[in-house]
């Protein structure tokens, strides 16, 4: 069971892996459900999944997401396959096609990402059925599409297991659950700051919206639902910033879970900022749990 709330946090690269163990194991012991790491230029993401896997027995980890374009399709159906049958039930494959401009750092071309997403997906299926020779897991292994736009969700209702969305409003969660339809999962993240200083909060929240602002796929979604260049600009307008990353206390918090949730969120993946760029929210986590846990 994935539960209604899980971590989301791309933090894990600036920590040894020493100190990844001992802080995922924390989350395992918790009681969270689901941790979410994702995939930049730091650690290979499913190696990041396996040293998480084994210092956790509870927890699912998923991948948000696993670039398609880092790896060749057999590569990707090896290590989804071999973490599954290491660890049955706990490990949740995300795919997706990523940026052009990350893209362009690992050489690879970043075109149609539409197409790209259907051949890949198509390649790896094959692959997955007439190449791997290792012990398989039992079943059918799910998988996510990071997805924003109609077509991108079509094809996570079509040829996946659900969507993981990032940087959206609750407004797009319920879109993106017209679209996949019922029993499909759909995992929006929602970053937060837990500090009640409005001046503080919004400097640490542009940190965040600033670095995504500058991405194409996200401010082009944005304009689905409502916001302006003006909004856009920079790290974005106070009204942006409030929207995509909320700030307060706990029950500031739980406030916007639940409207994901009652947007048709099955879970939310809560990435939880913090003041040290390099550093690991745990204070936060081990303050918010009890209230998340509930939930």
């Amino acid at each position: 069971m994935l539960g209604k709330v899980g971590i989301w946090s791309g933090q894990f690269d600036f920590s040894p892996a020493g100190t990844v163990r001992e802080a995922v194991a924390e989350l395992d012991e918790l009681g969270y459900s689901t941790l979410w790491t994702g995939e930049v230029k730091g650690r290979e993401v499913l190696v990041t999944a396996g040293l998480m896997l084994g210092v956790t027995s509870r927890m699912t980890i998923a991948t948000g997401i696993a670039q398609i374009l880092a790896r060749n399709p057999l590569t990707m159906a090896a290590g989804q396959l071999a973490l599954a049958e290491a660890n049955p039930g706990r490990f949740l494959l995300g795919l997706g096609v990523s940026h052009a401009e990350l893209m362009h750092i690992r050489g690879a071309v970043y075109s149609r990402p539409l197409a790209q997403m259907r051949a890949y997906l198509d390649e790896m299926d094959r692959m997955a059925t007439e190449q791997y020779r290792a012990v398989p897991p039992a079943g059918t292994q799910p998988r996510v599409l990071a997805a924003l736009g109609p077509k991108m969700l079509g094809l996570a209702r079509d040829r996946a297991d659900g969507a993981h969305t990032y940087f959206v409003p609750p407004e797009h969660t319920a879109h993106a659950r017209e679209l996949l339809g019922a029993g499909k999962l759909l995992v929006p993240e929602q970053a937060f700051v837990l500090h009640t200083d409005p001046a503080e909060a919004r400097e640490l929240a542009r940190r965040h919206t600033g670095s995504y602002l500058r991405l194409p796929n996200y401010t082009n979604n944005l304009r689905r639902y409502g916001f302006t260049d003006d909004d856009l600009a920079g790290a974005g307008s106070d009204r942006l910033v409030d929207t995509i990353v909320p700030w307060g206390d706990v029950d500031v918090l739980l406030g916007r879970i639940k409207e994901h949730l009652d947007a048709g969120a099955d879970q939310v993946a809560v990435q939880v900022l913090d003041f040290d760029r390099r550093g690991l929210p745990r204070r936060q986590w081990r303050e918010l749990a009890p209230a998340l846990l509930s939930l």
